[in-house]
């Protein structure tokens, strides 16, 4: 969490083009101190996180890294589900499917003729795998219904999902590889404030996804004494 805050802090400031002087001066600390916060050699106090998320014109959520939308409205999913119903699975299915449709969106506006396809292509390959493993969970599933036997399904979708990735990769960058032909791909700005503002609906459930993995895939790197 720590460089998480220390990280967003000097790009805030960096974004308001001011210097360390002035951002401290106006947030109540010396500039010595605020260097710190920024490189992460100290943690603040709540009151400065307060002030500083006020002068910079965020949420507290967003500052800490608990959320990758600047208002606060990307909630981690753990924090979505301590807050809805056990039996209500719709903000699950409305994160899903949100964020899916602003990809396929930006893909479509892309001004390529590819990316889309190999977008839903991608994504394919993910619900095919998933509903495999629902089906042979379920009872009276027969293996005889695919083509591909139980015991190697998920090694064909590991390795088509792998191409996948590589078409979906050129295919974005517009070049010639991997079967993709090269062309001009026109890609808008992605990151959290252009998403919020050119998709109000659609970017807090992908900015949600997008928080949760990114505190997933974190934890798994961490060393184990701070994971306990």
């Amino acid at each position: 969490m720590a460089s998480d805050f220390s990280r967003t802090l000097a790009l805030l400031r960096r974004e308001k083009k001011i210097s360390q002087r002035t951002a401290a001066g106006d947030l109540a600390v010396s500039q010595a101190l605020l260097s710190h916060y920024e490189n992460g050699l100290r943690e603040p106090g709540l009151n400065f996180v307060v002030r500083a998320a006020d002068y910079y014109g965020v949420s507290c959520d967003y500052l800490l890294g608990r959320s990758m939308a600047r208002d606060g409205s990307a909630v981690p999913a753990e924090r979505m589900s301590e807050a809805a119903d056990a039996s209500d699975r719709a903000p699950e299915r409305h994160m899903v499917t949100e964020a899916v449709a602003l990809l396929l969106d930006v893909a479509a506006r892309s001004g390529s003729r590819q990316l889309p396809h190999e977008l839903a292509g991608y994504l394919s390959v993910a619900v095919y795998k998933a509903f495999r493993f629902l089906y042979m969970a379920a009872p009276e599933s027969m293996d005889a219904v695919f083509r591909n036997k139980s015991e190697h399904f998920g090694a064909l979708c590991d390795a088509q999902m792998k191409l996948c990735e590589l078409r979906l990769r050129a295919a974005a960058c517009g070049e010639g590889q991997f079967g993709i032909e090269p062309e001009t791909v026109e890609l808008p700005p992605l990151s959290p404030a252009e998403l919020a503002g050119r998709y109000p609906e659609e970017a807090p459930a992908l900015l949600t996804i997008l928080q949760t993995v990114t505190d997933t895939i974190t934890a798994l790197g961490e060393p184990k004494e701070r994971r306990r």
